[in-house]
């Protein structure tokens, strides 16, 4: 639906929750986090009817994730919680989280419909079990919760000295009854509907970890923390089999349902076992993960395995390998460490390169994480990593990369990123278009092994050029030198045979076009190198007050931000080689800066925790935020919507939108000694719904769903025909349904078929037709005879079309919807033929021809179907301009739809003028 004109409206800031200054940056606000996929609390899984997919649920902290097992694909995010999650379970209907003592139910993974308060301190074990749901919290209390009306049915509390409750689980086809697990390596089994413990098992000492039940009847698998493994028959307290897992702990339990008897056991280790249940024996093993195995769920009647683990990763291995081993099917992971470097990758500001302490390079997308991927773990002997297992120690891993630069000029040609790493002095090179490890190793002459003198020496800072074919180095000798990242080759020493530094490299620059280098060290010397020729001198030099900590250069702009060690900031016209601006405001040790992409701001962070907006043109400081960690690395996105940071013990990146591209704000100059306002990180999803906001909703909405168990809502708008009837509203068809209106004999002519169209053959001339495009013939007045005759007795000679039948018919009822809503369903050729058949001589009345100008005046009236209602008024005037003016009776109706229309393309003339007249104000004012 388009309307012509528009209302005022602004975009509604975020609210604020639980007293907090949530959403207080003049300039960003909070959009979303990138990078997390699961943490230390096991997933879980649900099965859809309708989706014929099983839902994958992994926790990050104060929210969960829901994901299809089909393609990974990331469906939503829930809310935010008040605290860490600590237990996730779920059922046909909910899932329920478990976060600060309270107990959530949510349903589609968005909206919340119960939440269950009571117990003394969190809950760390949930089962859903029909209408009721069972949680055990750290004071080892259990109770039943009616999850319908939020009451306790139950409450029993455990002496933790006598059992310590670790697991449960219920057993299918076990009525009212659940299997409690201990510290004390006993299980029991309650009958929650009498308050009853109905046996005692002692089988093993050690505590009870984990209990799944077995696909057969009455038999579940017991995992315990010395690593054994027994397969119990609860009915008969036999021992069925036992394995003893040597890594130790059992994580996770779970038995294939797709025909093959295997137990799948996790470990602490990141390893998992495959268990014949047939032969009793290890049927294979695989290792999964880096850390430990928190999730292992077997599809059901499918050969896949879920895991996932805290190394943030989520992962299904399918078991189709010629030996029944399992392979890795698909995959989703993040940083195991927290990232030290991020960059905007590209001119779309669609990807996100980020190089973290696992010495992993990923590209993370801003549009979907499908689109994320893994470039590899930097190592020296990548041929000797490749076939070691990845999970195991690798002595030929490099130190995590500190700093990269890439361009986008030779992406496709050669490695287009060079990477620097802590405390070594190789420089790795990598291929963003291939997603992996380059084949360089920059390192120069006087500082390779036979030549190295000081062992101590390293890289300290880098970039490439606009051109994509070199790369220069500062090194913490003083050294700076230029590569070329095609063949690896040493091209060029700043400063001849000397260091062109007394002291580090901190930071480095070059112009657009190679015409000159610039290079700082942390004595506070800046120095400009010619890029080609005689670089033994440099051609200019600034001497700061302070030493250099780092610097960022716009190159558009020819911008250079030189961060100093006593926290100021100084901005140097490249060109000019002078000092423009200084900003004075952090109080501590300057970790990044970055420049929008018009160069007329520069955001800059520190371990201050505070991140700080300076304008350049007015030199004042217009915006500034405290976080929770200080932001170690950020990049503002070259189209400028959104500033992505990386923080202190954080895997995530965050994104953060620019109000100023979608809102209208005044920004105003900020003291920077003023205290900064706190702002919370941006969470999983794009303004996900705090948890008080969706309490909210729940005392209005606390009713059940009716809808099938296991589906999710759709909750669809359907756009109205009309959002306000002042509002002057086209038709939303297809331009074609009425321009071709005008010009429909030029096209009739232009599509005329060569040879005649063939009438039906054998066709009786005197049976009546229907008036149309396709022959049909009328029997609608066709007479039941006895005699069997099948000649047809015409009873009446009107010839009048359906839509004609429908506009005398609005004479007596004034009714002109249905007569509107046939003729708009109507193709051009059609919606011709019916207004040329309302004249009496193509077979109308006069009463159709007035009853059709009524119409259009009812049209414009209601401000709905705008430029039909034109179209349909300048085919009228042309078929039948003349007869109008020879027939009186028309000629009133015709004025009065001459005075609509004229008052409606005059309230679209004014608006349309007046934009018109601002864009060319605009246009003329910019040039």
């Amino acid at each position: 639906m388009t309307h012509l004109r528009a209302e005022d409206s602004s975009v509604a800031e975020e609210k604020e929750s639980r007293g907090v200054i949530r959403e207080s940056s003049q300039i960003f606000r909070r959009n979303r986090a990138l990078g997390y996929v699961s943490n230390q609390v096991p997933a879980v899984t649900r099965y859809v009817q309708r989706r014929r997919d099983t839902l994958l649920i992994t926790c990050i902290g104060r929210s969960f994730q829901v994901y299809t097992a089909s393609h990974l694909r990331l469906l939503h995010v829930s809310g935010l919680h008040p605290d860490d999650i600590t237990a996730l379970a779920t059922d046909r209907l909910h899932t329920y989280t478990a976060s600060n003592k309270c107990i959530y139910a949510w349903r589609a993974g968005k909206h919340i419909r119960h939440v269950y308060r009571g117990h003394e301190r969190d809950v760390h074990l949930l089962l859903p079990f029909g209408r009721n749901l069972i949680a055990v919290d750290r004071s080892n209390v259990l109770k039943v919760w009616n999850i319908p009306t939020d009451d306790v049915y139950l409450d029993v509390p455990f002496k933790e000295d006598e059992f310590l409750i670790t697991a449960l689980a219920h057993p299918p086809t076990y009525v009212n009854k659940i299997v409690l697990g201990s510290q004390q390596g006993q299980l029991k089994i309650m009958n929650i509907s009498k308050n009853s413990i109905v046996c005692t098992l002692s089988r093993h000492p050690n505590r009870v970890t984990c209990i799944e039940p077995a696909p057969a009847l009455d038999v579940v698998g017991v995992g315990h923390a010395d690593g054994t493994i027994i397969v119990l028959n609860l009915k008969f307290d036999t021992v069925l089999m036992a394995f003893k897992q040597e890594w130790g702990l059992v994580t996770q339990l779970a038995f294939r349902t797709d025909g093959p008897p295997i137990l799948v056991s996790a470990c602490s280790n990141g390893y998992m076992a495959f268990w014949n249940l047939e032969e009793h024996k290890l049927a294979g093993q695989l290792q999964a993960h880096e850390e430990q195995v928190t999730t292992a769920i077997c599809l059901p009647s499918e050969p896949v395995v879920f895991t996932t683990s805290p190394d943030n990763s989520m992962k299904l291995f399918i078991f189709d390998m010629s030996d029944g081993g399992a392979r890795q099917l698909r995959i989703r992971e993040g940083h195991t460490k927290p990232p030290l470097c991020i960059r905007y990758h590209g001119g779309t500001g669609v990807s996100i390169l980020s190089a973290g302490e696992d010495s992993t390079l990923r590209v993370f997308s801003t549009i979907s994480e499908s689109l994320n991927k893994s470039m590899g773990r930097a190592t020296y002997n990548p041929k000797a990593t490749k076939k070691k297992n990845r999970f195991q120690y690798d002595k030929h891993s490099m130190p995590p990369i500190l700093e990269f630069t890439s361009d986008v000029a030779r992406e496709k040609e050669w490695d287009n990123i060079a990477a620097i790493h802590a405390g070594i002095i190789q420089t790795t090179t990598w291929t963003f278009h291939k997603s992996r490890l380059g084949e360089h190793r920059l390192v120069p002459k006087q500082f390779q092994n036979k030549n190295r003198v000081n062992f101590q020496t390293e890289t300290t800072c880098i970039i490439s050029t606009n051109c994509g074919n070199f790369v220069i180095i500062g090194y913490s000798s003083g050294d700076v030198e230029r590569f070329n990242i095609q063949s690896g080759f040493h091209r060029l020493s700043y400063g001849g045979f000397h260091p062109a530094h007394e002291a580090a490299v901190r930071g480095l620059a070059c112009d657009n076009l190679n015409q000159y280098v610039v290079s700082g060290c942390s004595k506070g010397l800046v120095k400009f190198w010619p890029f080609k020729g005689n670089s033994q001198k440099p051609t200019a030099m600034l001497r700061l007050a302070d030493g250099v900590a780092l610097m960022r250069h716009h190159r558009e702009s020819c911008m250079l931000a030189i961060g100093l060690e006593t926290f100021k900031i100084y901005v140097v016209d490249m060109d000019t080689r002078v000092i423009v601006r200084k900003f004075i405001g952090h109080t501590a040790k300057l970790n990044d800066m970055t420049f929008s992409p018009d160069s007329r701001w520069l955001i800059t962070a520190s371990m201050d925790s505070t991140i700080k907006v300076w304008d350049i043109p007015s030199s004042y400081m217009i915006d500034h935020f405290r976080v929770e960690r200080p932001c170690i690395s950020l990049s503002m996105s070259p189209s400028g919507d959104f500033l992505a940071t990386a923080h202190v013990n954080l895997l995530g990146i965050y994104l953060w939108a620019n109000k100023t591209l979608f809102n209208q704000i005044s920004l105003r100059s900020i003291d920077p000694n003023e205290p900064a306002p706190y702002v919370g990180l941006p969470t999983n999803i794009c303004d996900a719904m705090e948890l008080e906001d969706a309490m909210q909703e729940l005392g209005i909405d606390n009713d059940e769903d009716n809808v099938e168990l296991g589906e999710e809502i759709d909750a669809k708008y359907e756009t109205p025909k009309q959002l306000s009837p002042e509002l002057i509203t086209l038709s939303g068809l297809a331009a074609s349904r009425w321009q071709n209106l005008l010009d429909l004999e030029l096209i009739k002519q232009r599509n005329k078929p060569k040879a005649p169209p063939k009438g039906p053959k054998q066709a009786p001339f005197f049976l009546p037709t229907v008036s149309g495009l396709e022959m049909r013939f009328d029997v609608s007045n066709a007479p039941a005879t006895n005699d069997g005759s099948r000649v047809l007795q015409a009873s009446s000679f009107n010839n009048l079309t359906a839509f004609g039948k429908l506009l005398e018919a609005t004479a007596t009822s004034n009714d002109f919807d249905p007569a509107v809503q046939h003729i708009t369903q109507l193709g051009p050729s059609m919606v011709d033929f019916e207004i040329k058949s309302l004249h009496p001589d193509a077979g109308g009345t006069m009463l159709a021809m007035r009853q059709f100008l009524k119409l259009i005046e009812f049209m414009f009236g209601t401000h709905q179907d705008f430029e039909l209602a034109q179209s349909y008024l300048s085919v009228y005037l042309r078929s039948h301009g003349l007869s109008l003016t020879e027939s009186p009776e028309l000629v009133k109706p015709l004025r009065s739809v001459s005075q609509v229309q004229q008052l409606a393309w005059e309230r679209i003339e004014s608006k349309l003028i007046y934009g018109t007249g601002v864009v060319a104000a605009l246009r003329n004012f910019a040039h």
